[in-house]
């Protein structure tokens, strides 16, 4: 931890006012995109990979809610959710949507724009799987975004469901949940610097299927 200054000014900010280049950015959104997320880790960020997922009805009336990036590779970024939930009819009516990375702690932001898929029934089945089983039985406790008469009601079926799934046997995946994966056409880099003007760089997918860097106007 570093030291207050001698005249007791706060201590320095490592993070603050960081130079973000287009000369040292990774050659591929991806790669830059795990450059900085390795780096919010090694800063303790708490949870960095949870990420604000932005969608929008039929009738362009958007929702936000914070959500866990479960893998990430060139096709994009994937996660999980009650297929049953507002983010999955949102996404079933307007199958586009926003992310945000906001590692403020850091001065950075990642922001990401796309299209959005559904995941195959074996990914979703292998990423069930892997779940703390407390988790596994939430998912058929819980009918997420539905209206429910009070905090009892929950508790009654999750002891519904470990009465039906106890622990020494496997949890098969419920029907109404599944994976996402956001498949980007923007991903833009965020970094704070002093007197708000903050570097942006910004890969966007062209008509080619090839990436152009842009720098935008903080």
């Amino acid at each position: 931890m570093t030291r207050a200054d001698g005249d007791g000014a706060p201590p320095a900010d490592p993070f603050a006012d960081r130079l973000l280049d287009e000369r040292e950015l990774a050659p591929t959104w991806l790669a830059q995109f795990e450059r900085w997320l390795g780096e919010s880790r090694q800063a303790g960020i708490c949870e960095p990979e949870a990420m604000v997922l932005a969608t929008a009805d039929g009738s362009a009336r958007p929702s936000a809610r914070t959500v866990l990036l479960k893998a990430c590779d060139e096709r994009g970024f994937q996660f999980f959710t009650n297929l049953g939930s507002r983010k999955a009819r949102e996404l079933a009516q307007n199958p586009r949507a926003a992310l945000v990375f906001p590692w403020h702690a850091i001065h950075r932001q990642v922001t990401v724009t796309g299209a959005v898929l559904a995941v195959d029934d074996a990914r979703s089945d292998d990423y069930f799987q892997s779940r703390a089983y407390g988790s596994q039985i939430g998912a058929y406790a819980s009918r997420q975004s539905s209206v429910i008469d009070s905090r009892a009601t929950l508790e009654a079926a999750r002891a519904e469901a470990e009465l039906r799934f106890p622990r020494e046997r496997a949890v098969p995946r419920p029907p109404w949940w599944g994976g996402f994966l956001l498949a980007p056409d923007t991903v833009e880099f965020w970094q704070g610097r002093r007197d708000r003007l903050h570097d942006r760089l910004r890969y966007t997918r062209s008509d080619h299927d090839r990436w152009l860097l842009d720098r935008l106007a903080p």
